[in-house]
Formats: C-alpha cells, structure tokens, sequence
C-alpha cells in the first residue's frame, strides 16, 4: 500500500473533497477518474487527522488528507544511479537542471528512471512531504521540458519553499520557442486552465470552471518563422505555458500535446527553465540562478531560420 499526502490550496476552498483529489493525483497517473477516486474514499482509504472522510464534504485550505491506493511496489521511488546535474548543493535544497526526456517523479507507466530516483542516489535523503512517491519534490517541470529545479532535502526546506512558491515570492523564467512571429514586445496571458473535458491528460482554457493562471512574456528575439520569448509564471498550473502560448496562437515548437502537427523533429517542446529565485529556507540568502540555452534551440533555428 503507497500513501501519498495532498494538502489542499487555496484555489481548491470550498470545492468537493472527491473533486479536489481527482485533480490533485491527476499529476501522479496518467489517468484517473472521479469514480475511482470516490472508491478510494468510501473504501476508507482517504482520512485527515486520521479519521475517514466522505467524498461531498468541503475542502479548506492547507487541509491535509492521508491517501492510500493499492499500486505496483515498484512504484515507490527507489534510488538509482542515474546521472544528473547539480547546479548547487547544501543541507537543505539541491539546484538541478533537468535534462530533456527526463520525468520528475514516478508515476504509472514511469515507475524507474526519474529524477527522484537520482536524487535519492546521490542526497540520500529527501524530504517526505510528498509521501513514497514524490519525495522533495516542491515544484515540477514536464517531462520534456529542461532547466532548474529547487528540491528540497528537508521538511523545514519543503514547508518553506512551498508557501513561497504559494505566495508567489519564487521566480521562474522560461525561454520558450515559439511558432510564428509574436508582434509585441511584451504582454501577459490571463486566462483560467483546468483539465480538459475529455482528455483528462491534457489541460485547456477552461473560463468557467479553470483555476487563476497568469503567464507574463516578453520578445528576446525574432526569426523568420520563430519568436523566443521569456516566459515568467504568476501562477504554476500544470502545462501553463504551453496552453497558455498554445491558446493565443503561437505554440511552443516541437510541443506534441499543444502544438502544430509537424513537431519540426523536435523530439518535445522547446521550453527551458533557465532563471529560478528565491530565499534560502535557512539563511534566508536570496538565491539566483541561471541555466543556458539548451543545443536544440541553436540547432533547429540553423535548420529552419
């Protein structure tokens, strides 16, 4: 039996428990269902403070819930000896830039091979917020896309990291290439996102029942057919950069999920986390951080521009 600890934001006060949870593990399976998550709670498996829940109560935040799901043993996160760049290391967070093709955590159909599993080999000891799966984990990136991770490797570290990410004191930078010639300079995108209706994988503008999002770009350079823009978050939804660039008609390029047909043999998005600030858990240092420009941007733009 895994376990993993959902702890309830402020976007979620007042929605039902089974609604909630469905989103929120939707981050850790490929697919899951309001039904199977309401089986979860009625079998008992779903408690707070210890003690069950039913799945139409209303959620508060910063409320924790206990969830427990029968899965795979080897879906526990396990350290593994996989390389991994280490941009910055102390007692408590280790600074990665994750490479491409590379997923964060295990999930089902990803069981080994994560940068959890690496991170696990090399710090030994992470934080366990996240419960067997997702240790230290405060911030994802996709699976695709590349550049800088704060991971915390203590629960002082991972509290304190996650109301900073929550209350919008950590900065995250993308480069991001897109399709297309984005005529301004600068602008923002505020439109709310939620899961897709019918493809519980994907996420989509969803105006009436998304959550806030907000994404700010500006033009770092213009090509002929391309546009590389920095992209910061306001918020963090799931694939918000992509939907978000996707939506105003300039996907990010190699994107198959949210892009053009012809993915340019790109073998995912081109979206690079390349600056991430914040304050040290500890010290209380302001940190900075900066990752260059990944080679399949210089080589499709010698390609195709």
């Amino acid at each position: 039996m895994e376990y993993i600890e959902a702890v309830v934001s402020a976007e979620y006060q007042g929605e039902r428990l089974d609604v909630f949870l469905t989103e929120y593990l939707a981050d850790y399976f490929d697919a899951i269902s309001r039904s199977y998550v309401q089986k979860l709670i009625k079998d008992g498996l779903v408690t707070r403070k210890g003690k069950v829940v039913k799945a139409n109560e209303k959620v508060k935040e910063n409320d924790l819930f206990d969830v427990q799901f029968k899965e795979p043993a080897e879906l526990e996160a396990k350290p593994e000896n996989i390389p991994v760049e280490i941009v910055y290391e102390d007692e408590d967070i280790v600074v990665v830039n994750k490479e491409r093709g590379m997923v964060v955590h295990p999930a089902a159909g990803n069981h080994s091979g994560t940068l959890v599993n690496a991170l696990l080999y090399h710090c030994k000891d992470l934080s366990d917020i996240g419960g067997t799966i997702r240790p230290g984990i405060v911030h994802r990136l996709d699976k695709d896309t590349t550049g800088l991770m704060v991971v915390a490797k203590n629960n002082m570290s991972h509290l304190f990291l996650s109301s900073e990410i929550k209350e919008r004191r950590v900065t995250r930078k993308y480069m991001a290439l897109v399709e297309g010639q984005v005529m301004e300079n600068k602008g923002h995108i505020d439109a709310p996102i939620g899961r897709h209706k019918t493809d519980r994988k994907k996420m989509a503008v969803d105006v009436r029942n998304g959550k806030e999002a907000r994404t700010y770009y500006t033009v770092i350079e213009r090509y002929n057919e391309f546009t590389l823009l920095e992209c910061t978050l306001e918020t963090g939804r799931t694939h918000q950069i992509r939907v978000h660039l996707s939506y105003i008609g300039y996907p990010v390029v190699g994107d198959p999920v949210y892009g053009r047909k012809d993915t340019r043999g790109m073998p995912g998005q081109l979206l690079h986390a390349y600056n991430l600030e914040f304050v040290h858990p500890r010290t209380k240092e302001f940190m900075s951080f900066k990752s260059d420009m990944p080679k399949e941007f210089y080589e499709l733009l010698n390609k195709f521009d």
